[in-house]
């Protein structure tokens, strides 16, 4: 577990490659990592369900992508209203990764994923467009 990637996310989910694409933010984000050699890359993921009034928070968790792919040991850096911490959680728990190759073998590997909260009548105009 030597190996600390950093995964950047902005839940809204890169909100520059919708422009480029009428693509679901979640989808736009997955492709993004797609061929990626060097971190775990994710295979689906799941944007948390919160109120607008936490729009603009970054939640910033740890985790570790287990050997299967998994995200485990999930924890909020800082503090953040429970149920903020809580739906973020929640949400990347439920995420799959290709788990990082090191010499032919899936290995653990920590990540920290900066995720940031966007208005939700943005996302849901996303997903219409998809």
């Amino acid at each position: 577990m030597k190996n600390i990637k950093t995964l950047l996310l902005a839940t809204g989910l890169l909100t520059a490659s919708l422009a480029f694409a009428a693509k679901s933010p979640e989808r736009a984000y997955v492709e993004s990592y797609q061929g990626r050699p060097d971190t775990p890359v994710p295979l689906s993921v799941l944007s948390p369900e919160v109120d607008n009034a936490y729009a603009g928070e970054t939640v910033v968790l740890d985790f570790v992508v287990d050997a299967q792919g998994a995200p485990t040991a999930i924890t909020a850096r800082g503090a953040h209203p429970p149920e903020l911490v809580a739906a973020v959680v929640h949400a990347v728990a439920r995420w799959k990764f290709t788990p990082l190759q090191r010499q032919g073998e899936s290995v653990p590997t920590r990540v920290v994923l900066p995720v940031k909260i966007t208005d939700w009548r943005d996302r849901d105009e996303a997903r219409s467009q998809e």
